[in-house]
């Protein structure tokens, strides 16, 4: 990382975004990972095997910012069983409120229009409820930013190391 590029510590709207990132491309790694033995055509394993490599490359690299994250600190173990799947539905429901949300953008046509509404309704009541799961279960601490951004950091680890 670059040193003449940050001030002495990230700002809080950064640090939020870089564990949207990390949280997201853990994720998303461990199911590549663990879906490539599944796959028989060599070009569709080279693309995998291509984008593991990348997120492994995104993930080091976001890494080094989370030492100038606000207040870092310490937490306790990620549990991969139900963490894991609860952390790809919250990821699947925030991606799908902002693909309706640009989908609803380009619509021109009233009718689906309202039906990418109700279905963006659904994706929105869907991320309410699976974030409300986790932060019950203490797998999303989003009031504790310290505990956070460790969760990441050992989700980005346990991912790295598959």
């Amino acid at each position: 990382m670059d040193n003449s590029y940050h001030q002495q510590s990230l700002a809080w709207h950064e640090t939020l975004e870089i564990h949207e990132l990390v949280a997201l491309q853990s994720v998303g790694l461990m199911k590549l990972k663990m879906g490539i033995y599944h796959i028989q055509d060599p070009t569709l394993k080279n693309i995998y095997l291509q984008t593991i490599k990348e997120l492994e490359m995104n993930l080091n690299e976001l890494l080094q910012f989370y030492p100038y994250a606000p207040h870092p600190g310490s937490s306790d173990e990620y549990r991969v069983s139900d963490s894991f799947y609860a952390g790809d539905l919250l990821a699947f429901a925030k991606t799908a409120v902002r693909s309706y949300g640009v989908a609803i953008t380009e619509t021109a046509t009233p009718a689906l229009r309202a039906v990418l509404k109700k279905q963006m309704n659904l994706a929105v009541t869907c991320h309410e409820r699976i974030y409300t799961y986790m932060y019950q279960n203490g797998l999303y601490p989003s009031y504790d930013l310290a505990k956070l951004l460790q969760h990441d950091m050992t989700l980005a680890k346990k991912a790295l190391s598959m």
